[in-house]
């Protein structure tokens, strides 16, 4: 996945890499060029972790663990009830919508 920007001044796409902490950046003048360098950049990020001996970041596995006070679980587990679903599933809802990516399930819960 890829955060894509338009430079006007230079009139070109720029891409960086999202959900990974190292910055790996591309660019292109248009869709494909900017597809081709993603690739290219992704396969010289996984060569130079190589190179450095150091494992390539990778985004979020999709298992997240949290500690949260009794009442705000068991409020969770009752707003899940209500709405007919398992906390997992009511649970991704309301984070994917706090995060603004609702409807872009990846995983269903």
């Amino acid at each position: 996945m890829a955060r894509v920007e338009f430079d006007a001044q230079d009139k070109i796409l720029i891409g960086r890499l999202a959900g990974i902490s190292d910055i790996v950046s591309f660019h292109g003048e248009s869709v494909a060029e900017l597809e081709a360098a993603f690739h290219e950049a992704v396969d010289d990020y996984v060569t130079a972790c190589e190179k450095l001996g150091q494992t390539p970041n990778k985004p979020a596995s999709g298992k997240l663990m949290l500690r949260v006070p009794p009442a705000v679980h068991s409020a969770a587990l009752t707003a899940a009830h209500a709405a007919g679903t398992s906390l997992n599933q009511w649970a991704t809802r309301v984070l994917s919508e706090a995060a603004g990516i609702s409807g872009r399930q990846q995983h269903p819960a």
